[in-house]
């Protein structure tokens, strides 16, 4: 079955994580992306969790966002290397870059330089505060960002400060961003046939996914502090509670399931408890009824809790690993974690979030080894094997 992006080609010189996530997003969906890198591959492809993948150049990490890919390598310092930019960049539909403002326009193939090449070419630009304004030239990362957009800041408990999330959560919303930017523009271009520029903001993208939270101060002047494990809707029971073997979450949100929690607690009494009357009592008389909910959760795990509780209508959540809900009965069910026969044995990888009725992301292949496709990839652009054999002698491929 065709998938959304067959036909497109994108030429990618992303690296890290927040581009490298963006275009991966697009080759799951059937784009080829041909993947940009120095003779020495990129920083990713050594990170220094596991040294077997690390002197394979294929750190985990790289392999997750780079399937699908072909690697080509390019010495951009180089006119030769530039040059063959320019013959690719007139071949494809898409250019995507994460360095700094300006850093592709010193090399002489930035969005002016290739759209001038290819009117039509969509030329995507992720960094960390965007083309333009007084901070354009400032590093972004993941960290940074967290702290900067206003994540940490509600993040954490009050006795503790402020803390990140335990992934690299700007990098990937700035990619998802990006993916649905890239996508966006070639919609319209298939209506309009134009090219055109998109900027990505990292710092703007992850403030895009704190819509609630920018509003609760710019409309009604509420002012966030750090909320622990509490949900946004502040009820009492839509919180961490401590039982048997750990800790379970609750997301109590509603009276209906507030009356279903108290039942399957056993705790019946407490429903013409004055106390918890309504939810601005139970606010009131948080610690009263916290202690009432873990008395009843200390009789057994989480796990067996997290059956019951939902099964009476209490939606809840023992706290899953990762690598035990990769393995969750709704993850097989769901065919979510791609598995691919490799040389390397049958390795398990994130696909894309979401399922298209016909046509849908797939894994196909795993991440290039660096540079396995730069013959093809010249190849395709006219040079025979003596060409491509004198631009490896003089290392501009």
């Amino acid at each position: 079955m065709t998938r959304p992006f067959e036909g497109v080609k994108i030429l990618d010189f992303t690296q890290v994580l927040a581009g490298p996530y963006a275009s991966y997003q697009l080759a799951l969906l059937g784009a080829d992306v041909i993947k940009v890198e120095r003779r020495e591959g990129e920083d990713m492809r050594r990170t220094p969790l596991s040294r077997e993948w690390a002197e394979r150049g294929l750190a985990p990490a790289f392999q997750a966002i780079n399937g699908n890919k072909r690697s080509l390598t390019l010495d951009l310092q180089k006119p030769d290397a530039i040059a063959i930019v320019k013959k690719l960049v007139a071949q494809v539909d898409v250019v995507m870059e994460n360095f700094r403002p300006g850093v592709m326009d010193k090399l002489g193939i930035g969005y002016e330089a290739l759209s001038a090449i290819n009117p039509k070419l969509i030329y995507c630009a992720v960094s960390g505060f965007g083309q333009t304004g007084p901070d354009r030239l400032r590093p972004g990362y993941d960290g940074k960002m967290q702290a900067l957009s206003g994540i940490m800041a509600i993040t954490g408990h009050p006795e503790t400060g402020p803390t990140r999330a335990g992934f690299a959560v700007c990098d990937v919303l700035s990619g998802a961003t990006a993916a649905f930017g890239v996508s966006s523009a070639l919609y319209q271009r298939d209506r309009t046939g134009k090219g055109q520029l998109i900027d990505v903001s990292m710092l703007e993208a992850t403030m895009a996914f704190l819509s609630g939270q920018i509003a609760d101060w710019s409309v009604a002047g509420h002012r966030q502090q750090l909320s622990g494990n509490q949900a946004v809707s502040r009820r009492t029971t839509a919180n961490l509670f401590r039982c048997g073997d750990g800790h379970i979450l609750l997301a109590v949100n509603n009276e209906k399931q507030y009356r279903a929690l108290m039942s399957a607690l056993g705790r019946e009494d407490t429903l013409s408890d004055p106390r918890f009357a309504d939810w601005f009592a139970r606010n009131e008389n948080e610690g009263a009824l916290r202690a009432i909910i873990e008395e009843a959760l200390a009789a057994r795990p989480a796990r067996e809790w997290e059956t019951i509780l939902e099964d009476a209508g209490a939606p809840c959540a023992s706290i899953w690993k990762v690598e035990e809900v990769i393995d969750h009965p709704q993850i097989k069910a769901r065919g979510a974690i791609q598995e691919l026969d490799t040389p390397y044995g049958r390795l398990r990888f994130a696909g894309s979030g979401f399922k298209l009725g016909h046509g849908g992301g797939r894994l196909d292949r795993m991440a290039p080894e660096l540079g396995a496709d730069t013959d093809a990839v010249l190849g395709e652009l006219g040079f025979d094997a003596a060409e491509i054999a004198a631009l490896r002698a003089k290392e501009i491929v």
